[in-house]
């Protein structure tokens, strides 16, 4: 798959980039490419925002910028990338990301657009196909839910993560039924006074799952005298 991000502050995706799996997916042919629209913006001095009509605080981000971007990128007209691809733009007002909406992204190619400040335009949504929210919560920008929602999905692509296993029955997903998957304990065995449940060292495979499918879609509970 390709996932293209579009933002201000490129730089940010450094980090992400380098992660194991996200250079495992490129190793395999995918793509994972991020543009900035200040590299494309037809004002002069770089400009990329404007203040708001109607008045407010704040600057939004034009949308003459958004479409100049897209269309140096993919070569031709702004509103014409969504019909081969899912245009996504970052906002508060979107769909909440989930595991059922990953995995229908995952079928896809993808292009997130990263606001910042007040937002984009509202006339973006002449060239998007969707808006996704991580959270109902402000960010300072795209970029973290932008993150969020292409490692969501890069997760669902076929040997982007090295042991399959693991991507199976993980919290969120169909295998639970959309529960949390169960708590997992490593050595040692006790520590200060907690110590890991019986169940677990009992060697009898059977009670363990039990167990497990029993912990499906608890919540943490702190303890009564957490503050």
């Amino acid at each position: 798959m390709k996932i293209d991000v579009f933002s201000l502050f490129p730089e940010a995706f450094a980090w992400y980039a380098g992660q194991v799996h996200v250079r495992r997916a490129v190793e395999l042919g995918h793509e994972f490419r991020v543009w900035n629209y200040r590299d494309h913006t037809p004002l002069a001095h770089l400009q990329v925002d404007d203040t708001p009509y109607g008045g407010g605080a704040g600057m939004v981000l034009r949308v003459d910028v958004v479409c100049a971007a897209l269309e140096a990128v993919f070569a031709e007209p702004a509103d014409r990338v969504r019909e081969r691809r899912r245009v996504v733009e970052l906002t508060p007002r979107g769909r909440q990301l989930d595991d059922r909406l990953a995995a229908e992204l995952a079928r896809d190619d993808l292009v997130l657009l990263c606001g910042r400040y007040e937002g984009i335009d509202e006339r973006v949504s002449n060239v998007v196909t969707d808006r996704v929210s991580i959270g109902p919560y402000v960010l300072s920008g795209g970029e973290l839910a932008a993150m969020a929602l292409a490692d969501a999905v890069l997760r669902k692509v076929e040997g982007v993560i090295s042991n399959p296993e693991s991507v199976v029955g993980e919290s969120h997903s169909p295998e639970l039924d959309g529960g949390t998957q169960y708590p997992h304990y490593t050595r040692p065995a006790e520590f200060r006074g907690w110590a890991v449940p019986g169940v677990l060292l009992s060697g009898d495979h059977g009670a363990v799952e039990r167990w497990r499918a029993a912990q499906v879609g608890r919540r943490f509970a702190p303890p009564p005298d957490a503050c």
